[in-house]
């Protein structure tokens, strides 16, 4: 394999790791009430969403210009809308249910608790795959980067790195909620990084 691969796949796992460490900083701080979820769902939107506007969509308009540029970022609104269609809403039985049947005691209450958590994890996978897809050009980038030279491919994977740890809390936050196990948040949240080293082997090897 050549080298530039080889230092490419090694600077895009750094930031696909950086996912796992935001799903850490989620499970070492226990599994969050329905208040804290919301708080901290709204943040790593934001701070997404900042990144989104101020980083990469003024990125692509300085590349290709104004029109193209918001063409591409309604193209891919529209895709993930069509992906969003095909997945199918999942069926979860947490751990801890017979537990909270027991405080609930309210057979409408627990219909209503059960419904809720499927809708949040539901969130959480769809999150899961809309970051896979966002880490996948982004591996590709890294790559380009690194062929420029190494401290562009540095920068580059220093910049992704920090904006993946909140992409690893808004996967992890809404699974941990849902399932109660930190293993299923902790694996989705990883799984969904390692779509950037993925994007390197795609266009390198």
């Amino acid at each position: 394999m050549d080298s530039q691969v080889i230092v490419a796949l090694a600077l895009s796992l750094v930031g696909g790791l950086s996912t796992s460490l935001g799903a850490l900083l989620v499970i070492l701080s226990g599994a969050p009430s329905l208040k804290m979820l919301g708080l901290l769902q709204g943040f790593a939107a934001g701070l997404m969403l900042s990144i989104s506007f101020f980083d990469l969509v003024h990125n692509a308009i300085n590349s290709i210009g104004f029109l193209k540029g918001n063409l591409w970022f309604f193209a891919g609104i529209i895709f993930f809308a069509i992906v969003v269609t095909f997945i199918p809403e999942p069926q979860i039985a947490p751990a801890s249910e017979g537990k909270r049947k027991k405080e609930n005691g309210d057979e409408g209450g627990k219909d209503m608790l059960k419904k809720h958590r499927r809708q949040v994890f539901y969130s959480g996978i769809v999150t899961a795959i809309g970051i896979s897809l966002h880490n996948l050009p982004e591996g590709m980038a890294v790559f380009l980067g690194s062929l420029k030279g190494l401290r562009v491919g540095l920068n580059l994977a220093f910049a992704i790195a920090l904006h993946n740890i909140p992409e690893g809390v808004a996967v992890a936050l809404p699974v941990y909620f849902a399932t109660q196990s930190k293993w299923e948040a902790f694996k989705l949240a990883t799984l969904s990084g390692f779509a950037e080293p993925l994007g390197v082997v795609v266009v390198g090897v």
